[in-house]
């Protein structure tokens, strides 16, 4: 699901660029990361209006994850989202974003195991997983 029409996408391919040039050695890629992280949430922010819109909360989590990372004791942590962004650039699949969906004020029903499956095994929607997600049985 290559979405190369929306800016978020371009977002998601430079930043998993920085994080596998990180990866790679160039370490000051790492920070370029977390900076375009940090712009993706002010962009998101302003563009949906509030902070707890869901975009943002995706993006804020992102950037978290990356400022953990950056302590020296937890660099190998910057293995997870370059491997998670790099599936959310070539497939649409975002872990991160299926994980904040089921948060309490992110769901609209009880947390069950098989909300549980539901929400990590549903293939890739276009948009948000929160419209996305298939409704229950």
């Amino acid at each position: 699901m290559l979405l190369y029409r929306e800016v978020s996408w371009w977002y998601w391919v430079a930043t998993a660029a920085l994080l596998m040039a990180g990866l790679s050695g160039w370490s000051e890629a790492f920070h370029a990361a977390t900076a375009l992280s940090a712009l993706q949430v002010l962009h998101f922010r302003r563009r949906e209006g509030r902070l707890a819109a869901f975009p943002v909360q995706v993006r804020l989590a992102f950037t978290g994850l990356l400022l953990l990372a950056a302590w020296p004791p937890m660099h190998w942590l910057f293995w997870v989202p370059a491997i998670g962004t790099s599936a959310q650039v070539l497939f649409g699949y975002c872990l991160l974003a299926r994980v904040l969906s089921l948060l309490p004020w992110n769901r609209r029903e009880p947390l069950s195991g098989r909300l549980l499956w539901r929400t990590l095994s549903a293939p890739p929607v276009r948009g948000s997983i929160l419209q996305g997600l298939p409704a229950s049985p």
